[in-house]
């Protein structure tokens, strides 16, 4: 099979072995992909990454052992791998063992071939009404609502997306129906258009003005969502929030951030890391067309066109680019 090889900020197009399902595993032939954020920050060198990278896809079932039934089901797939052992296992939560495998990121090859495989107990098949372009989005959208299962939303929350990338622009449209009247902010006009169109609440900002663009809302929001994606992000964040407010840091940099320590103690502010969702719940969303994800697709390849596509998903205000497969 044809795969793409990610090494010391290098891709390459190489030909490997299909992978082999062994024991409550599935091998699966993808049909598209989603470019995500991560993807560029592991290219930049963000976690040491060597391997077959990619995490957001939808995929056929092309051999299941033990699982016959599962053979052609179009799937989406839980990227936490545990070792089934340990106590986080056991709560059915693998994202927090210590041993844990992540697809595409950390010592599992990937959906950027034309096969991968994964454990059948993480597959989750997709309704006939969603189509696949749709269906690529159910990783980040999980992302996205896991918020909402790890902090009590309201509808009266004064409430800040801050970020109008991927992750920041789906999140927004998701959390909507949680608190109608939360505020996305962000740099791009045609991005927050797109979000306002959906209904939600926008702000565009300066982007050279740094915190002075966000001086009058000073310690406004009950809660800000952290999703820049930039380092100074969660100082910007605790700028916005107020005292006792709660702060999520959704997204992740190759780059440190520094912490204000004593604002953090002072202020009380509770900060609060979030990563994968439900998938079950994100296709729930999905089918019931609760968010339009179509116009926030801003291209789509072919494999072969792997580089011009992973250029295209790191320019400046990108939206979502995709991967198709023949």
């Amino acid at each position: 099979m044809k795969a793409i090889f990610l090494e010391d900020r290098t891709f390459s197009t190489v030909n490997r072995p299909k992978p082999r399902a062994g024991r409550g595993e599935a091998l699966l032939r993808v049909v598209r992909a989603g470019i995500c954020n991560t993807d560029l920050e592991l290219y930049r060198g963000y976690y040491g990454f060597r391997g077959v990278p990619g995490h957001e896809f939808v995929a056929r079932v092309e051999a299941a052992p033990g699982r016959p039934d599962m053979v052609g089901r179009r799937v989406v797939v839980d990227i936490n791998i545990g070792c089934g052992r340990c106590e986080w296992c056991e709560r059915d939560d693998p994202r927090h063992c210590r041993e844990r495998r992540v697809i595409g990121i950390k010592d599992w090859d990937g959906c950027f071939a034309e096969y991968v495989k994964a454990p059948v107990a993480g597959l989750h098949p997709v309704p006939e009404s969603v189509p696949d372009e749709v269906a690529v989005f159910a990783e980040p959208l999980a992302a996205a609502l896991e918020i909402g299962q790890q902090v009590h939303l309201t509808a009266n929350l004064k409430m800040a997306i801050l970020g109008d990338g991927k992750l920041g622009l789906l999140t927004a449209l998701a959390l909507r129906f949680f608190n109608p009247g939360l505020t996305l902010i962000g740099r791009h006009g045609r991005k927050l258009a797109l979000a306002e169109a959906q209904g939600v609440r926008v702000h565009r900002v300066d982007p050279k003005a740094g915190l002075r663009a966000l001086e009058a809302w000073t310690g406004c929001f009950d809660l800000v969502v952290e999703a820049t994606g930039r380092p100074e992000g969660l100082a910007q964040a605790m700028h916005l929030v107020r005292p006792e407010g709660v702060i999520v840091a959704k997204t992740t940099s190759h780059e440190s951030s520094a912490i204000d320590l004593a604002a953090l103690v002072v202020n009380e502010y509770t900060l609060v890391g979030s990563r994968c969702g439900d998938m079950a719940l994100a296709l729930f969303f999905l089918q019931q067309q609760r968010i339009d994800v179509a116009p926030l697709i801003e291209a789509a390849y072919p494999f072969q066109d792997f580089e011009t596509a992973f250029e295209h998903a790191g320019r400046p205000g990108a939206m979502k680019v995709q991967i198709f497969f023949d």
